[in-house]
Order: C-alpha cells, then sequence, then structure tokens
C-alpha cells in the first residue's frame, strides 16, 4: 500500500518561493509571469486596470481601497471612451482618387483615434457602459455585485470585468472559502463575442477552478447583433447558473475533501487528465513511458510537485484527499504552467481552452474516482 501524500508531506521540504509573489492574486489576469498586455494611454499616462485592495503582480494601474460602483470602477480601469464605426475608403491603383468600401466599417476608440478592426454592416458595438450594466442587472441595479477588477487590452480593443457574487461555497468547516464569481470580457474589433462566465476563486490559495459540470453550462456568449433586452435575459441566465452550480459545488467538494487517494493515484490522475490525445493515451496504457513527449512528462512533473509540495494542498481539506487532487490540476494552471501573453491564459482557462478542457477532465475523473476508486483510473 502506498502512502498518502499527506504522509509523504512530512518528509518533503519543497515549496514553490519563486511563486509566492503572486499567491494573493485571485484574478486570472493578474497572475501570469508573461508581458501584461494593459493598454497604457499616453494622454491620461496611466494603464487600463483597476483593482480593488490587492496589487496586481505587474504593479500597474489604479488600485482603490472600497469596492466602486460600476461608473466609478468604468473611470478607474481607464474605460470611460466610447467606440464608434467609421467608414473605409481604399486609394485606386495609380492616382490618388479614394472609394469607400460597402458594408465594411472599421471600429475605433474616439478619444485616442485607435483603430480597432474592420467589421460589417450589422456589428453593433457594445460599449463599455453596456459591460457593466450586464453586470449590474444580474443582481438589480447592481445590489450586491462588487467589482474586482477591470481593464483594457492592447489599444482598448478587448476590455474584461470580474465581479464577485453574493455568497460563497464553503469546504470543510469554514478554513477552506470558494467565493462567487463572473468574468466577463468582450471585444471592439469584431474578433468575439460578449461573453460571462461563472468562476469560483478560491481565496486561500488563489486558483481558478471553473468547474464546468457535465449537467450545467458555465460560459453564456451573446453576439455583438443582440439588443439590450437580449442582454438583460443572458445576465439573469448567467445569474442561475452561478447560484445553482455553487450549490452543486459546494456538495461535491465537500464529499471529495472526505475521500482518501494515494500519491500513486494522484499521479495517475493527473496523467489523464493532462493527456493531450490518443497516441499519448496508448503509450500510457501499455507503459511506454520513454516514448512520450518531454513537454507532457514535464507538465505531469510539474502538476504532481504541486500536488505534492505547494502550501495550498496541506490544508485540511485538500491534504491526501480527492479534492486536493482535483485542485492540483486547476492550481497547476493558475500557478504554475505559463503562458505566452495574459490572453492566452485567459482563454485557456476561462474561455473554453486547454487548461478548462483539462480542469473538465480531472473534474470526471474525480467524479468516478469518488463513485467507484481506483477502477476509475485504469486504462480501458
Amino acid at each position: 500500500m502506498g502512502k498518502s501524500y499527506a504522509e509523504r508531506k512530512r518528509s518533503r521540504t519543497v515549496t514553490f518561493e519563486d511563486w509566492k509573489e503572486i499567491q494573493n492574486d485571485c484574478i486570472i489576469l493578474n497572475s501570469t509571469i508573461m508581458a501584461h498586455n494593459l493598454n497604457f494611454n499616453t494622454e491620461t499616462g496611466q494603464h487600463a486596470f483597476m483593482s480593488v485592495k490587492q496589487t496586481a503582480w505587474h504593479g500597474l494601474g489604479q488600485i482603490v481601497e472600497n469596492y466602486p460602483t460600476s461608473r466609478e470602477a468604468i473611470a478607474f480601469a481607464g474605460l470611460d471612451y466610447e467606440v464608434t464605426k467609421a467608414q473605409i475608403f481604399a486609394r485606386g491603383a495609380g492616382n490618388f482618387d479614394s472609394y469607400q468600401v460597402p458594408d465594411q466599417f472599421a471600429t475605433l476608440r474616439t478619444d485616442t483615434k485607435a483603430v480597432f478592426g474592420v467589421v460589417g454592416k450589422d456589428y453593433q458595438i457594445v460599449q463599455n457602459s453596456d459591460a457593466f450594466a450586464f453586470f449590474d442587472a444580474i443582481v438589480g441595479g447592481g445590489k450586491g455585485i462588487l467589482y474586482e477588477t477591470a481593464g483594457a487590452l492592447g489599444n482598448g480593443e478587448r476590455i474584461f470585468i470580474t465581479a464577485k457574487l453574493p455568497g460563497y461555497i464553503r469546504v470543510g468547516n469554514g478554513d477552506d472559502v470558494t467565493q462567487k464569481y463572473i468574468f466577463l470580457t468582450t471585444s471592439h474589433d469584431g474578433s468575439g463575442s460578449i461573453t460571462a462566465a461563472f468562476t469560483p476563486v478560491r481565496v486561500v490559495c488563489s486558483n481558478t477552478l471553473n468547474a464546468a459540470m457535465k449537467t450545467a453550462t458555465n460560459v453564456v456568449r451573446i453576439r455583438h447583433t443582440a439588443g439590450a433586452k437580449e442582454r438583460l435575459e443572458q445576465a439573469h441566465k448567467v445569474m442561475g447558473v452561478a447560484d445553482n452550480l455553487s450549490l452543486q459545488l459546494e456538495g461535491i467538494f465537500n464529499e471529495w475533501a472526505n475521500v482518501s487517494i494515494e500519491d500513486k493515484q494522484v499521479k495517475q490522475l493527473i496523467q489523464l487528465a493532462l493527456c493531450p490525445n490518443k497516441e499519448t493515451y496508448n503509450l500510457l496504457k501499455k507503459g511506454a513511458t520513454e516514448e512520450l513527449s518531454t513537454m507532457y512528462k514535464n507538465a505531469c512533473d510539474a502538476a504532481f510537485e504541486y500536488a505534492m509540495a505547494d502550501d495550498t494542498q496541506q490544508t485540511e481539506t485538500t491534504k491526501g484527499t480527492l479534492f486536493g487532487a482535483y485542485n492540483c490540476i486547476t492550481g497547476y494552471y493558475q500557478n504554475v504552467r505559463n503562458f505566452k501573453t495574459d490572453e492566452d491564459k485567459l482563454k485557456s482557462i476561462c474561455l473554453g481552452g486547454t487548461a478548462q478542457a483539462r480542469g473538465q477532465k480531472a473534474f470526471d475523473l474525480c467524479g468516478d474516482f469518488a463513485k467507484s476508486g481506483a477502477a476509475a483510473l485504469q486504462f480501458n
């Protein structure tokens, strides 16, 4: 019988000291070590970022002591600009005549005149103030909703907002508390829809869990052709998903916090959760570990090291438990894995990318393990 990683910890002293400075950053865009890509407004001399109380790793933007209203958050984050559509003209070859390009428009911000992208005639601009109104509508006029962070990337073509919702998820006796957040992002360059996602953020360790269960959808996307009425209806749907999902997660996580798992089983779970394709799965199945890619093996080793050594994995609810095993996957992507840019991390963790898919796989594996034990980690 192998030792549990609770027992193994007693003989381990490894910590992630290099990560201590960012352990308190709870919001996705605050914890990558790559370029922040925050918009810098040369006219105001400020970066387009606002955070309540906590300074982000990059040390930029405005830090405010009290939770702002939506109007205040827009101003603090440098999002108080409007976007408009402008006609596009093409210069004819060999002369100086200009021709209007039919049904095509450029989107640009009216203060700096920065051009964001090219859109069609049916594209409807969603102003930054509309995005905050989307949030306010969730709980009725903003009552109970707390804006945590907001900002703009690039030239201001993409904005993001994170708001804390009333209530929380409690795992164990109360030391492990998960707040309820909704994250929203939208672009002004025609590259995507308004996207809102329910995101539980684990306060004690900054892990973004994003448990997208099979029975619930935690992401809502709204096209830029949608009107205010549809946005409000979708906002209420997001709130319903957040409430229902948080209740289900609380029960599931508390159950997992009482299920023991051994080190070797944690390693198996990591290998299966991070498995990128059928070829890798078949190599694992036949035990041909020497043929596995270096990138995959390094990722598994890093996630396992996080499971064994990180301080957040040593609490009553995570040490040697199934909840801790699940948490090590999400913690790996949030706190260890490197991404090229903030936006890459955002997409990977929160908007249906690789990290979210791996987290979903880990969630499913843990659910099966809770029911069937070690048999859930066997290769079929």
